[in-house]
């Protein structure tokens, strides 16, 4: 039976918004195979609903929006956890409805994070490429869909025509105040991103409360993992700072790991546990505040 539509979550689930960045930025590896044996990322229904959500995202995501949302939020007076019990209290964002994948969060991370180990890369990427994600929690905590997942681009300047569905800003507020419509708004050239306001969602609001604990490439893979009108585009290097643009070669590295180690073999969660428990003890504290 198809679901009642919900004009504040039309996606059918969140990977669905995963599934339609995987039809703009295809795996590589993939164009050798034959047409049938590609996933279904162009069903009619579910570029309907990816299409409706970013027409919500982008009418609502302003920088007045931002703002309100990062003094509900970074607060971190909602829960205080472990990344475990995160992880656990995430698990019950699983959809039946998703048909491509039944994995719940946890083993969709070790997905992410063994690829990355396997590759051989530092420990503390690989705890990256296992906790990239729980800033997801925002939707336990009520936050619309739109207000956690899909590209994130910044606010506060003019909207790039390299963001996807990049028509729907007309009917922002943003998109005819003239604070916010030039190239550069509110910032300045080459102001460097961390003076930049982006749109909310998952990637800022954990970065936020991992910002204390992990290296610089860490923070700027989780921060902007969802920045594809940069990383994939280059559409803001006007606002980057050298240091920018020096982490963003991390952010590119991350990316292919983000996008392309969904697949329905389960990891053995019980064998790879003592070794992320003492990964998460090593740069982390026992209880965070979300």
């Amino acid at each position: 039976m198809k679901k009642a539509f919900d004009s504040n979550n039309p996606l059918n689930n969140l990977n669905e918004w995963e599934d339609d960045l995987l039809s703009r930025y295809p795996d590589p590896s993939e164009k050798k195979k034959e047409k049938d044996e590609f996933r279904n990322y162009v069903d009619s229904e579910r570029v309907e609903t990816v299409k409706e959500f970013y027409r919500i995202n982008h009418t609502y995501q302003t920088y007045d929006f931002v703002c309100s949302k990062e003094e509900e939020f970074l607060k971190f007076n909602k829960k205080k956890m472990s990344i475990w019990e995160a992880v656990d209290f995430l698990n019950t964002l699983v959809d039946d409805s998703d048909p491509d994948i039944d994995l719940d969060q946890t083993q969709h991370l070790l997905q992410t994070s063994e690829a990355i180990r396997a590759d051989g890369h530092p420990d503390w990427f690989v705890l990256t490429g296992f906790i990239h994600d729980l800033g997801k929690i925002l939707c336990l905590f009520g936050e619309p869909q739109w207000a956690v997942v899909g590209d994130t681009f910044p606010v506060g300047c003019a909207y790039s025509d390299k963001i996807v569905y990049s028509e729907f800003f007309k009917e922002n507020p943003d998109y005819t105040d003239e604070r916010f419509n030039t190239k550069l708004g509110v910032y300045s050239e080459n102001c460097g991103l961390d003076q930049v306001k982006m749109s909310w969602g998952h990637d800022e609001y954990l970065y936020q409360i991992m910002k204390n604990y992990l290296p610089d490439p860490a923070l700027y893979m989780i921060r902007y993992h969802s920045f594809y009108s940069q990383h994939k585009e280059n559409a803001y290097t006007h606002l980057m700072n050298e240091k920018d643009i020096e982490m963003f070669e991390w952010v590119k590295k991350f990316n292919p790991y983000d996008l392309y180690t969904k697949a329905p073999v389960r990891p053995d969660v019980q064998a790879l546990l003592p070794y992320y428990k003492g990964l998460v003890a090593k740069y982390l504290p026992e209880k965070l505040k979300f």
